[in-house]
């Protein structure tokens, strides 16, 4: 290639997955480090927070993906995009990522000590999955779109 080729942009959804890697990988951090000890209570209100941003970023990624791939949608909300990407088999699991889109909304208007408790232990156990699926999906198209 000399260096007046032009290049074409990669897609949104490239820049938008390397966001939502960091994000991932920061949340991931912090469920680990409950594994290994008790949270703080300012540690947890970190993983709420890391929560909210990692789960904005997957369904605008999803939303971009989706784009990419000529799928219009109607109406452009968390639960459209969730339904849409569920339908192209971009995710399993709808009614996890429903739950988690019901959650990330409830904690952005929540500060009980209870409801903190009870998401992170969701985190643990349901949302931190499908978000790591949703990862590894885009990994691999994200390595094929380099390749491609």
């Amino acid at each position: 290639m000399t260096p007046n080729t032009p290049t074409a942009d990669p897609p949104r959804w490239v820049y938008r997955f390397d966001n939502y890697r960091r994000a991932f990988s920061l949340l991931r951090e912090a469920m680990e480090t409950q594994q290994e000890r008790p949270l703080t209570q300012l540690e947890k209100e970190g993983v709420v927070q890391r929560f909210e941003y990692t789960w904005e970023l997957a369904w605008k990624l999803l939303k971009d993906y989706l784009d990419s791939q000529g799928v219009v949608l109607e109406m452009i909300t968390p639960a459209s995009v969730i339904r849409a990407a569920f339908a192209a088999k971009i995710i399993e699991h709808g009614d996890v990522w429903m739950r988690a889109l019901d959650a990330r909304n409830k904690m952005a208007h929540t500060y009980s000590f209870k409801s903190f408790e009870r998401v992170i232990a969701d985190i643990q156990t349901d949302y931190l999955p499908i978000l790591d699926a949703l990862h590894l999906w885009m990994l691999e198209r994200r390595v094929d779109d380099a390749h491609g």
